[in-house]
């Protein structure tokens, strides 16, 4: 391809820059278990505390079936997707579940192309700016900051003043109180983890316990960007 037509393409992705479930808020919740638990409860403590994009690590056991009841249970009221998706055979996996967005820890480019087929969103991992560059290019709908813990707010602020137009989501040591601070830097959401759905409280089926984090976290973030809907 020419100089102009990359440019060209460069030109239109950056057009579309941009967090693509503003409506739904700007966190996305991640969920990584080792033991087998309850997903779609697990799910709804998160949605009655407000957050509306929820990511499934393919590493949690029983991911594939959550996947498919949670977009039943759900519609389209929260945005299900798949987590630590790293090579093609993963991707489909996950699509054929019905996830609605793909999430890695790198660039993989079959991830990107083969959620884009299915007419899901990609979102691969990068940190160096190098990284971010290439997975932007390579399609990506935002890029996944990852590991942020160890560079923080300060370190997406540096990345955008060069790249304005790539959505960055920083993950990884992300929680209710750095959660605004990466969102002022330029983030256009964030992803919480471990800070957000404890394994101990799934253990003991206290969903409570994990509706009042997710809303600490929403409460957290809402001054930062539109509130989500509850």
């Amino acid at each position: 391809m020419s100089d102009r037509g990359e440019r060209s393409r460069a030109d239109a992705h950056a057009a579309s820059a941009a967090w693509p479930y503003t409506r739904y808020g700007c966190v996305l919740a991640i969920v990584r278990l080792r033991a087998t638990a309850p997903l779609v409860d697990v799910a709804q403590a998160l949605r009655d505390g407000g957050i509306r994009v929820i990511e499934f690590t393919l590493t949690t056991p029983g991911v594939l079936p959550a996947i498919e009841r949670c977009r039943v249970h759900f519609g389209a009221d929260v945005a299900i997707g798949a987590g630590t998706v790293l090579d093609a055979e993963g991707a489909a996996r996950c699509l054929d579940a019905g996830a609605q967005f793909l999430v890695s820890p790198g660039l993989d480019q079959a991830v990107i192309d083969q959620a884009h087929a299915a007419g899901a969103l990609a979102f691969p991992g990068a940190l160096t700016p190098t990284e971010i560059v290439a997975a932007w290019r390579g399609g990506a709908d935002v890029v996944k900051v990852f590991p942020a813990r160890a560079l923080g707010p300060r370190y997406i602020a540096d990345v955008r003043a060069p790249l304005p137009a790539i959505p960055l989501m920083p993950t990884g040591g992300v929680d209710d109180t750095n959660a605004a601070a990466y969102l002022r830097a330029g983030a256009v959401a964030v992803a919480v983890g471990g800070n957000l759905v404890d394994p101990a409280a799934i253990d003991r089926r206290d969903w409570a316990s994990l509706t009042r984090r997710a809303r600490d976290l929403v409460a957290a973030t809402s001054s930062e960007a539109d509130p989500p809907r509850t």
